[in-house]
């Protein structure tokens, strides 16, 4: 095939990947969500579909079109769903649509689905609804399997050290931080625009939540922590990173091989 992308592919050259005895589908989950003054709302969807693509090229998968809504965004995490320009999906509605998709792949043959999560308050409902579809597909005689994963969770201590050389201070208030404007910026500069970054030291999160939302208890800029110390080549680094690790899970889990291609 000279693409990975599902979307690109015709039906017939769909059906007969399909029928491979090792046929994998990987879905990337976003959101649309602020992120900040400097860079766009796609940016979890983006990084989701850069880096679900990037490993397909590894491990011979498709990648289905992204989920581009997610569930909301919460002020510790994401700088909360108040925010405009952040547009979510009711739990209930995420899980369905999960769900939905994933049951429609394991009956049109794939023997392995794949979500790859970029955004964080997406996981558990994305959880439900793979685990109903694989439960009533089960039911009909399949042994698909299903695999959930977060990317940032596959960026290893030694990269986090050289992209925070300084110190990492957690992964809940890298929220249009260092990560995701360092990712951007290697693969899709000409949407980030540092001059636009607000300095501002790392938000004070407490340990719980409160309703109605109050939009006073995160930054301004509806970043979590500043961005100015991102790069092209820190980026770089946890594309590859996140891309080997990844891969290497899903030949390992699912026993794929392993390819070496690149998508028009």
């Amino acid at each position: 095939m000279s693409s990975v992308l599902l979307e690109d592919l015709d039906a017939d050259t769909y059906i007969q990947y399909v029928s491979q005895p090792s046929s994998t589908v990987i879905i990337p989950t976003g959101a649309t969500e602020q992120h900040g003054p400097h860079m766009p709302l796609g940016v979890d969807a983006m990084l989701a579909t850069d880096i679900a693509t990037a490993v397909a090229e590894q491990t011979g998968a498709l990648v289905a079109p992204v989920f581009a809504y997610g569930y909301k965004s919460q002020p510790r995490s994401g700088g909360g769903n108040h925010r405009v320009g952040t547009t979510s999906l009711n739990a209930n509605t995420l899980i369905h649509l999960v769900e939905d998709v994933v049951t429609a792949f394991i009956n049109q043959g794939f023997k392995n689905v794949v979500v790859l999560n970029g955004h964080f308050e997406n996981y558990q409902f994305i959880y439900e609804g793979l685990d109903k579809a694989v439960g009533q597909t089960r039911g009909t005689g399949s042994d698909a399997r299903a695999v959930l994963m977060s990317y940032w969770d596959f960026v290893d201590d030694e990269t986090l050290q050289k992209v925070f050389p300084d110190g990492f201070l957690g992964w809940d208030i890298e929220h249009g931080g260092v990560l995701e404007t360092s990712l951007m910026l290697h693969l899709h500069p000409e949407k980030v625009h540092m001059d636009r970054v607000i300095d501002h030291p790392p938000a004070e999160l407490t340990a719980y939540d409160i309703f109605p939302e109050d939009p006073g208890r995160t930054p301004a800029s509806g970043c979590l922590s500043s961005a100015k110390d991102s790069t092209a080549e820190k980026g770089q680094l946890l594309l590859d990173a996140v891309r080997d690790a990844v891969s290497s899970a899903l030949i390992s889990e699912l026993q794929l091989p392993v390819f070496a291609r690149k998508a028009n």
